[in-house]
């Protein structure tokens, strides 16, 4: 793979990350309502989610999967319920962040791990976006040191981007802004998230 190429690559990626929507949510949720740790650790699951599609993109199974109707809608079914679930859970969250933090009640890092992962694993938005712009770089990748720069670099750059999202968001100076505001962000992540189930379900081929 040519430097050019994997610049092509790292701006795909990039934009991809950096675009808003549940990920983003469910890790602003963790880092307000527990701490700068839980953010980070949620935002590594993801990235590891966002690393497995990659991966079964460059191994070609990817193709194999979206020509399989029954599996993949299965996944994304599955996916959906649980999307719903979550922000059913945000959506009817008792006295808001603040409140659970005042009593010491936070999630545990497996939970964020779990949410994490969760938000990259059942959103087949991510497949169909690997499979309609990884396919060129897949195409140049013959040896394994390329297939492996094509998997590393949407993993890393998803990871560091929303670390710097839970670095920022827990300064000091921000931190407190968004706390006393954390019923609000109870409300918005569950909408968004269950916005996303309802979308998934709606845009399935049967």
């Amino acid at each position: 793979m040519t430097l050019t190429t994997w610049f092509g690559l790292l701006a795909i990626c990039c934009l991809g990350a950096m675009s808003p929507g549940p990920s983003l949510a469910m890790v602003i949720r963790h880092t307000v309502s527990s701490s700068r740790l839980h953010g980070i650790v949620c935002a590594w699951a993801h990235s590891l989610g966002i690393g497995f599609y990659a991966l079964i993109t460059v191994l070609g199974l990817a193709i194999v999967l979206k020509h399989s109707p029954l599996l993949f809608n299965s996944i994304a079914v599955l996916g959906a319920i649980y999307l719903a679930w979550l922000g059913y859970k945000a959506l009817h969250s008792k006295g808001g962040m603040n409140d659970k933090l005042a009593g010491g009640e936070q999630s545990s890092l497996t939970q964020a791990a779990r949410d994490g992962l969760a938000i990259s694993l059942f959103n087949p938005k991510i497949l169909l976006f690997f499979l309609a712009l990884f396919s060129q770089f897949v195409q140049d990748a013959n040896a394994h040191t390329s297939q492996a720069i094509i998997v590393l670099t949407p993993l890393v750059v998803d990871g560091l981007w929303y670390t710097l999202i839970a670095l920022v968001l827990s300064h000091s100076a921000i931190l407190p802004k968004l706390r006393n505001n954390s019923a609000m962000i109870d409300k918005l992540s569950g909408i968004i998230l269950i916005a996303l189930a309802l979308r998934v379900i709606f845009t399935l081929e049967f």
